[in-house]
């Protein structure tokens, strides 16, 4: 069945990608080529890089490309944003350009050649197409564990997520268009997205090992970035804060009861450690309380000042 070629966007974030850019070029351009060859897509389609306020050569790099080469375009943010907040900038900014955009990494971990398969999907008449993980064999124990268990947290949490999904997808024009519509500040996309309700499908792949660079995710920034998407897509924690409470308050009538029983029958022994570990404890969960209740009024302040995510200070191509 024949289909009309339509416009492909490649969206790819860049944060210090100096020594990776040259060959996510080389191999992009390549599958580009193959795509518009094989009449899925328009001369049209482009990549679209977008540096986010990288300190080494790579907005040099993307300019060179987009000098050199008619699809390429380049965006530059004004300071390093955030990944999530550059490849936002770099979909809306192919929206208008494009009647689909797949988005994902500089260092090509995830497999280009389903993109291919992408194309097929969106000609289906999906809007949304996932590029999930077949596998997690090449993680250490910990990340794999860590990983399986933010997942089981998520969906216990009633939030909809595909499970080792990244950002690795395909997005139609008009899933572009309604992402625009949501405004907050603590962005995580992986949630956000499910959430539009489009027809969607996913496509495996198995992930390759980085060829060069540095991960810009380390254990620290991954950790953050979980918290970030259990506390901006549920309420879960402050309703454990009122369990636990709840919890605290019956142990503490208990042991009320308890010594009140020991005082009138005469056994009660004056004890330092008991006294000790029954004020840490609730001194414990005092801090985890305030710390949680904190984490969400620091959302809400970001959220109420709307300042905007990112600045565009250039454009290229």
């Amino acid at each position: 069945m024949s289909h009309k070629p339509f416009t492909l966007a490649m969206v790819v974030p860049c944060y210090n990608e100096e020594e990776v850019l040259p060959k996510t070029k080389e191999a992009l351009s390549r599958l580009l080529e193959s795509l518009k060859t094989k009449k899925l897509i328009t001369e049209k389609s482009f990549i679209c890089f977008v540096d986010d306020g990288s300190k080494d050569r790579t907005w040099e790099l993307i300019e060179k490309f987009s000098q050199e080469t008619p699809y390429i375009k380049g965006l530059k943010l004004s300071r390093n944003c955030g990944h999530q907040n550059a490849l936002l900038a770099g979909l809306f900014y192919v929206e208008a350009l494009s009647d689909a955009a797949v988005s994902l990494d500089a260092d090509l971990q995830d497999d280009i050649s389903v993109i291919e398969q992408m194309c097929q999907k969106f000609f289906q008449g999906y809007e949304i197409v996932y590029g999930v993980r077949k596998r997690r064999d090449s993680d250490t124990f910990f990340k794999r564990t860590t990983a399986e268990g933010f997942y089981k947290v998520m969906r216990l949490m009633g939030v909809e997520i595909v499970e080792n999904h990244a950002d690795f997808r395909l997005m139609s024009k008009r899933a572009l268009r309604w992402l625009k519509e949501f405004e907050e500040v603590n962005l995580f996309l992986r949630g956000i997205i499910p959430l539009l309700g489009l027809k969607s499908d996913r496509v495996y792949y198995d992930r390759k090992e980085r060829f060069a660079g540095e991960s810009k995710y380390p254990l620290k920034k991954m950790l953050g970035f979980a918290w970030d998407g259990i506390t901006s897509f549920s309420v879960a924690p402050l309703r454990f804060i009122t369990f636990l409470g709840v919890v605290v308050l019956v142990l503490s009538l208990l042991l009320s009861l308890w010594a009140l029983g020991a005082k009138l029958s005469g056994a009660a022994v004056s004890g330092w450690t008991s006294m000790m570990l029954i004020v840490l404890f609730l001194g414990g969960v005092q801090m985890l309380s305030i710390g949680i209740i904190g984490e969400y009024i620091g959302k809400i302040y970001k959220e109420t000042k709307r300042r905007p995510r990112f600045f565009v200070e250039k454009i290229e191509g």
